[in-house]
């Protein structure tokens, strides 16, 4: 994943909605083969086929429709950080401070900066990559982008998006243990938790949209 930039995101987002690889290549004035190297990129990147091309046209595979919820979502988020740093003639200039996650910076923040930079030259963003939650004011920070829903009640905050977790085991792992079929059994598993965020070791399990 760590080879897709918003560009990418963007374009498999238009791709799924106006169904043609030719329409989406007309939008942005390309070759229909660019359309196609950039769908075939992505999907390597993923390691998954997130598009069936048929004589029909194309449709997404499931893996498709998740990782299009993915896009939506986080350039949804870039493009409301984008209107933050907006003014009323379109020019934004000085310098922002970003507090960020390790694992939000690394996959989504660094790979749009030079979007970013291009779209608003006279804006110096700056981040700070720090998993704790730290006091905005004391460490100069404008923008704090953060998961998780307890916040000191001197915060304002909105939500801007959703960030799904789940648990996973390599194949050579599911064959030689098995797989849990209940929370419980979790604790006969070997796990890989993160030690430096506590939050993240909080397991809450979601069954048919109820805890």
């Amino acid at each position: 994943m760590r080879d897709l930039d918003f560009d990418a995101l963007h374009l498999f987002a238009r791709v799924a909605g106006l169904g043609t690889l030719s329409a989406v290549a007309r939008e942005r004035d390309v070759p229909v083969s660019q359309v196609s190297r950039a769908l075939a990129r992505i999907e390597r990147a993923c390691g998954a086929r997130l598009i069936h091309r048929t004589t029909h046209g194309l449709a997404l595979t499931a893996e498709g429709e998740t990782f299009l919820a993915y896009c939506h979502r986080l350039t949804g988020t870039l493009d409301e950080l984008e209107g933050e740093f907006a003014s009323s003639s379109g020019a934004v200039s000085g310098r922002v401070r970003v507090a960020v996650s390790s694992v939000i910076a690394q996959f989504q923040m660094v790979p749009s900066l030079a979007g970013l930079a291009a779209l608003h030259p006279g804006l110096k963003v700056e981040l700070a990559v720090d998993d704790r939650m730290v006091d905005m004011a004391q460490a100069g920070i404008d923008i704090a982008i953060r998961t998780g829903a307890n916040l000191p009640e001197t915060v304002v905050a909105r939500q801007i998006g959703t960030l799904g977790r789940g648990l996973y085991a390599s194949p050579d792992y599911a064959r030689a243990a098995g797989l849990p079929a209940h929370p419980d059994e979790l604790r006969q598993h070997r796990l890989v938790t993160n030690s430096a965020v506590a939050l993240l070791n909080h397991w809450q399990f979601i069954v048919k949209g109820k805890p």
